[in-house]
């Protein structure tokens, strides 16, 4: 086991509602304070005592734009993680490893999106960050890339099609019971899932994640400050961050190419954690599309391809009594879309016990980063028996 494994915890999360892309009435900036702010009123700490700031992605509200408004007494420590939302929960290793070596104590570990403050995130992910062989195939967005592995999935691993169709109606079944869900008015059955249009197939609507305006933020403190304040900690297990052989510039050369790249990671994270599939209670898994998410499971070990149909099916996905329960917040497919950061807000919240859709004496919850990047990260979190 690591000796990273539970000198760090969470301690606060911040939320602002999720809004329509574009329709955010703040820009990105108040957003991520606001988010910041309401972490610290969370956790029972002045947001004056900040003295660390991560991000990852493309978050543009960096250290010295928040600072003055914060009224920040010192910034010790500033990072960001490279990708997208694999950066995620990689960035809260950064964090961890800042007050591990001393160089933070409070580290403020956030993301913020809003369309009116910037262009729209597919077109700046395709313009600034996709490949060119992608670009000159007429292969622009997520959806069209990932579409590729999924179905390769599909049809030479031979996952199911209605381990997708489970995927989806348990995000949205969670969702319901989330009154911050961006998608929680709609009722997946499947024939409105069966009859959804086609965005790249074999993706259709409700496979699809949304872009969202809105921020997510958390804090991150020693465990020894974390037992004296207001909320229950939620302490940080492993947070391995990494890209198997054929990822990164080589893109579709990553090897085995169906699943979420993540078998690297996910090997680490039990290694370092000192626990395995069977142990966790409650997972938040990142689905920018569910197939993905699938991939993701099938590479820590929860289901193989072969056994996807058996045990990924919509009762065994949902809270409270499911034998996998998943993204309780209803995560990005019904909650709302900023990079996967709502992820960790959530694997909070079931270690506290304060989730609208609770799992009963959950102590460990996983949470995967964005499957499919071109790097990726994953985490496990636990409370106080786990350690």
């Amino acid at each position: 086991m690591s000796q990273f494994r539970g000198k760090t915890a969470i301690v606060g999360i911040g939320q602002t509602p999720y809004y329509k892309r574009g329709a955010s009435p703040d820009p990105e900036l108040k957003l991520a304070l606001r988010a910041i702010v309401a972490a610290c009123e969370d956790a029972g700490i002045d947001p004056r005592d900040v003295d660390g700031f991560v991000s990852y992605a493309s978050e543009r509200n960096d250290a010295q734009k928040l600072v003055s408004a914060l009224g920040t007494r010192e910034v010790r420590f500033a990072s960001l993680a490279w990708v997208h939302g694999g950066g995620i929960p990689g960035a809260l290793g950064i964090a961890a490893s800042a007050i591990i070596a001393g160089q933070a104590e409070i580290v403020a570990v956030y993301r913020s999106m809003a369309e009116s403050s910037h262009q729209r995130l597919r077109v700046a992910v395709a313009q600034n960050d996709t490949a060119a062989q992608y670009l000159v195939n007429g292969l622009e967005s997520p959806a069209q890339i990932l579409a590729l592995r999924a179905q390769r999935m599909l049809e030479a691993d031979g996952v199911p099609h209605a381990a997708m169709r489970a995927m989806a109606k348990a995000a949205y079944y969670h969702a319901r019971n989330n009154p911050r869900a961006y998608g929680r008015n709609t009722v997946l059955d499947d024939e409105t899932y069966d009859n959804a249009r086609l965005i790249a197939e074999p993706y259709n609507l409700f496979d699809c994640s949304r872009e969202n305006d809105g921020a997510c933020a958390i804090l991150v403190v020693s465990a020894a400050r974390a037992r004296n304040l207001a909320k229950t900690p939620a302490y940080i297990l492993a947070t391995p961050m990494g890209m198997l052989a054929g990822g990164g510039a080589l893109e579709e050369n990553i090897k085995p190419y169906g699943g979420a790249g993540q078998i690297g990671v996910a090997r680490r994270l039990w290694a370092e954690s000192g626990y395995g599939p069977k142990d966790v209670n409650v997972l938040q898994v990142y689905q920018n599309m569910t197939m993905m998410g699938i991939g993701s499971l099938i590479d820590h070990g929860f289901c193989t391809p072969e056994t996807a149909g058996e045990i990924l099916q919509f009762e065994n996905l949902i809270a409270p009594h499911g034998k996998l329960p998943m993204n309780t917040s209803g995560g990005d497919l019904a909650e709302g879309f900023i990079h996967g950061m709502g992820l960790v807000a959530e694997a909070v919240r079931q270690l506290r016990g304060e989730s609208c859709n609770q799992v009963p004496g959950a102590k460990l919850s996983l949470m995967t980063g964005g499957p499919g990047d071109t790097m990726s990260s994953t985490g496990l979190f636990g409370t106080f028996e786990t350690l």
